[in-house]
């Protein structure tokens, strides 16, 4: 086996914050934009696609094309997980962006719900791979001291596509503009637009150094790093040194068996902490978001038309409490930030449910609500990916991410929307209620659970947190990489 020893970890953990990484975090933070903008414009078409003018869906098919697109994030997760390990990030993060931006054009050209139910899983298919590829690549980049607020705030931009999305519904379905019946497809074709503009800025995003250390391309990671120092001190000045190193001992990629060793043995309890986050904010969210338009439209009886204007007052708390509460996720530690944002978005939840039954709520006033139980909710979903691409290995993380994404959602997001769609359809306040109370007690149980088995990750290296299995099989000594298994 042949043996790098490098302190490439390390130089990019001391970089200054610069203009380099404002570039990566938004050329690849924008695949959450674009779920943000997907999920919002079927959220708030919901009502629109049920009018024969346009596809002439019912509840039950909305909410099974919202499951659908869940269920294609799922399998791109995994597929593409798995070779963002094998093949690299960049490749991956490039090609599942241009399989978004076809599938999302084609919807724009849906005749029925198999095509348009097809298109949504294509869809999905390319943003579940997203996730992957960009998680690993941002937490691989970030320098360390501040990687979980840049995740926090990074995942948290989906309300930012949310509010786009929104925004872009009302302009479209004006009759002033294009009305209902074209104004949804423009909305789609927009994504694939705005895909395309963000896939030419992708290219300038490097590989991981990290990961081209891990499959023995220390020349090229070498270059890489050297580049992005000599642009951050042209800006900012010279750097401070470094003595920090980790030994790597090149190998191929592990085997599925390895993988499943690493996650349900060596790091057990990191894994039901990962799983229980995923599942209960999957659930949370998705059930929720996905038959908003339709509680508006059932219970308030809001036009659909008007569906998007409640959105902005909920992807607000979406976007403000990742900015305003990640800071903390690196100052006062991970642990604690998750067990509060998880239970207090579950005991607001659950009070949000308990008004709406007793027909306390009106439509703006359960808007407002939503903001409130979403600013809490976005932080600690957020911390949810977070968790799952900081706690385990190098060579594993993509694969990872895909597993506890895979299975979270799939569990909780691909249930919740076809679930709520069914509660909405019987038209029973109480039956929606019930399952708001369901989806807060999984929260808050997830939540104490990441207090009670949870990693303290702030500010340490990703090779401190988790050691690469390069590392551990290599004949050379280790070097500022701390086996933590839990």
């Amino acid at each position: 086996m042949s043996v790098i020893r490098s302190d490439i970890p390390a130089r990019l953990d001391r970089l200054p914050w610069s203009r380099w990484h404002t570039r990566v975090v938004v050329a690849l933070g924008v695949a959450w934009v674009l779920d943000g903008l997907e999920v919002t414009l079927v959220g708030s078409l919901g009502s629109v696609l049920e009018r024969p003018d346009t596809l002439g869906l019912d509840a039950v098919q909305v909410g099974w094309s919202g499951s659908l697109y869940i269920a294609g994030a799922v399998v791109g997760a995994l597929v593409f997980g798995r070779l963002a390990d094998r093949l690299g990030r960049k490749r991956l993060f490039l090609m599942t962006l241009a399989l978004y931006m076809a599938a999302t054009l084609l919807t724009a050209f849906s005749t029925n719900f198999v095509f348009f139910a097809i298109c949504r899983f294509a869809t999905g298919l390319g943003i579940g791979g997203e996730y992957a590829a960009i998680n690993s690549a941002i937490d691989e980049l970030i320098p360390a001291r501040v990687r979980g607020r840049v995740s926090l705030a990074i995942n948290g931009s989906f309300w930012v596509g949310a509010a786009l999305g929104a925004a872009v519904s009302l302009f479209l379905l004006d009759a002033r503009v294009l009305g209902p019946e074209y104004g949804w497809r423009a909305g789609f074709a927009l994504g694939a637009v705005l895909a395309l503009a963000i896939l030419l800025v992708r290219r300038d995003v490097p590989e991981s150094p990290r990961w081209l250390l891990s499959h023995g391309r220390e020349a090229q990671a070498l270059r890489i790093i050297e580049a992005i120092e000599a642009e951050v001190i042209a800006r900012e000045g010279g750097l401070a040194p470094v003595a920090a190193s980790v030994t790597f001992g090149r190998r191929a990629a592990p085997t599925l068996r390895e993988v499943a060793h690493v996650l349900t043995r060596r790091y057990r309890k990191r894994s039901v902490v990962a799983l229980s986050m995923m599942i209960s904010q999957a659930f949370f969210y998705n059930a929720i978001f996905f038959t908003y338009s339709l509680v508006l439209t059932r219970f308030m009886h809001v036009p659909a038309d008007r569906v998007a204007l409640y959105i902005f007052p909920f992807a607000a708390g979406n976007v403000l409490g990742p900015l305003l509460l990640g800071p903390l996720f690196d100052h006062v530690g991970r642990r604690r930030m998750i067990a509060l944002t998880y239970v207090s978005a579950g005991v607001a939840l659950a009070l949000t449910g308990w008004a709406f039954m007793a027909g306390h709520l009106g439509a703006g006033t359960l808007a407002l609500c939503w903001s409130a139980v979403f600013f809490l909710a976005s932080a600690a979903a957020s911390s949810a990916y977070l968790t799952v691409s900081e706690v385990f290995p190098l060579e594993t993380r993509a694969l990872a991410i895909s597993v506890f994404y895979a299975i979270g959602t799939g569990a909780g997001g691909f249930v919740g929307p076809v679930l709520f769609g069914t509660l909405i359809e019987s038209g029973n306040r109480n039956a929606v209620g019930y399952g708001y109370a369901f989806a807060a007690l999984l929260v808050i149980a997830a939540g104490l659970l990441a207090l009670r088995h949870g990693v303290d990750a702030e500010r340490k290296p990703l090779e401190e947190i988790a050691t690469p299995l390069g590392v551990e099989d290599a004949p050379a000594p280790r070097t500022q990489a701390v086996r933590t298994e839990l």
